[in-house]
């Protein structure tokens, strides 16, 4: 039958004068290539401080994001992407931004074994001096599967773009280059070097590498670092700038140990930046991203299906010039809590400060509604405010009587459409704060 099927569709097509399929001629059908993602976003944000006055102060913004770009591939072609953002503030508060976070256009030749990029680039190689307005040359090893082992060169020069705005700054050239080496099951070591300066001065010059190494199934190993060849700007110590390292290891199905070390300061300025200049709280988690210094553990345990505690100890340093103190963690999550369809996170921290102790409570209660819909309320205690205070840092205040009060909804319209919706309140030291957050998606490709 396959045969005589075979035969019936070949006399057809030379009956129309089309040519005869690929799969009856017994052969594989063209791989079609990949073709660009894109996707689109729109957000507002407003909100209402009330001082202990009772004299009210308001914000409100609208942002936009954008992104187009083709997917990563080894054979000879453009390569392209965009990635720009828009923010527009209410009259008279601040000026709108716009800020373009990639915007490149490259070829990709010899198979995929030699790349080119020009325009805004970001160099996920170098970390947190990735990004760069130039071009970026690369040499990659041949591979015959995605899945293949291979090493990486480039160089890459140009001019230091601003992150939160159209422009470059003055004055400030980049260049370097880096190695780097992909293998199996997200295994990646990377080496680079970077050079920043500012007219005749040698801002930076900074090595950079980051590390993952998945040893075997059950141990994982995460590190990053930056270490100062030179004094930045001439006038800071040289040496070890930046240090992270996380391990995580599984002896057991239902056990995970996993031990963290950080000293320096790494922030997140995209995620954070409103809540920085707004003088906003942020949460415990979020400022343990921030820690100048900190070494601790954390164990987890799965003591019933879909439930699992964890406690874990560490210590800490907020601020370069802060003594070090203790912080213990108990918590746990739960998904489905008695075929009720509920998910529920608690966690407790306990600060142990010269000044005295206090806690840093989280609880989280979900649910999904539906087949489109996820709905959520939080509530958190202890909140950070983050301040630049200088030049080579900035100073994290915590301020143990703040209390927040939220809750999120996410709905899934289409599978291109989705929506997000977000109500809190925020009761501070000195007033209150009333804050709505509304934002959709369109996934284009």
């Amino acid at each position: 039958m396959p045969k005589t099927r075979r035969v019936l569709a070949a006399l057809l097509c030379a009956g129309l004068g089309l040519a005869e399929p690929a799969a009856a001629q017994g052969l594989s059908p063209a791989v079609s290539k990949p073709r660009p993602w894109s996707r689109i976003s729109f957000f507002t944000n407003s909100s209402v401080m009330t001082g202990d006055d009772g004299t009210p102060t308001t914000f409100a913004e609208l942002s936009t994001a954008f992104s187009y770009q083709l997917p990563e591939m080894d054979e000879n072609g453009a390569d392209y992407g965009l990635d720009v953002r828009f923010a527009g503030y209410a009259p008279g508060s601040r000026p709108n931004r716009v800020s373009v976070y990639e915007g490149f256009v490259g070829q990709r030749l010899g198979n995929g074994a030699v790349r080119f990029r020009m325009g805004h680039i970001w160099l996920t190689d170098m970390g947190s001096l990735g990004s760069l307005a130039g071009g970026v040359l690369e040499f990659r090893q041949r591979r015959t599967a995605l899945t293949d082992p291979r090493w990486r060169a480039g160089v890459f020069g140009g001019l230091e773009p601003n992150i939160l705005d159209v422009g470059y700054a003055p004055g400030v050239k980049k260049f370097g280059g880096y190695v780097a080496y992909d293998g199996a099951e997200a295994r990646r070591h990377s080496v680079g070097y970077a050079m920043v300066r500012n007219g005749a001065l040698t801002e930076r010059s900074v090595v950079t590498t980051t590390n993952f190494l998945p040893v075997n199934r059950k141990v994982f190993v995460y590190q990053a670092a930056e270490f100062d060849v030179q004094p930045p700007a001439g006038m800071a110590r040289n040496g070890l700038a930046y240090f992270f390292a996380n391990g995580r290891v599984t002896p057991h199905t239902r056990v995970e140990l996993q031990g963290t070390y950080n000293r320096g300061r790494s922030i997140d300025a995209r995620g954070l930046g409103d809540d920085v200049l707004n003088g906003r709280p942020i949460t415990q988690a979020a400022v343990d991203g921030l820690l100048f210094q900190s070494l601790g553990g954390r164990a987890t345990v799965e003591v019933f299906p879909r439930i699992r505690v964890y406690a874990g100890y560490s210590r800490d340093k907020n601020n370069r010039d802060a003594d070090p103190t203790g912080r213990t963690l108990i918590g746990g999550y739960a998904s489905n809590v008695r075929g009720s369809g509920l998910d529920v996170s608690a966690s407790d921290s306990l600060m142990h400060r010269p000044t005295g102790s206090y806690h840093s409570r989280y609880v989280s209660v979900g649910r999904q509604i539906g087949r489109r819909t996820y709905v959520s309320g939080d509530y958190s205690t202890s909140l950070s405010v983050i301040r630049f205070s200088r030049g080579d840092g900035i100073t994290i205040e915590t301020r143990p009587h703040t209390t927040r009060f939220s809750s999120t909804a996410t709905m899934n319209i289409t599978r291109a459409i989705s929506l997000l919706a977000t109500v809190e309140r925020t009761n501070l030291d000195q007033g209150h704060e009333f804050r709505v957050l509304a934002g959709l998606t369109y996934r284009i490709r």
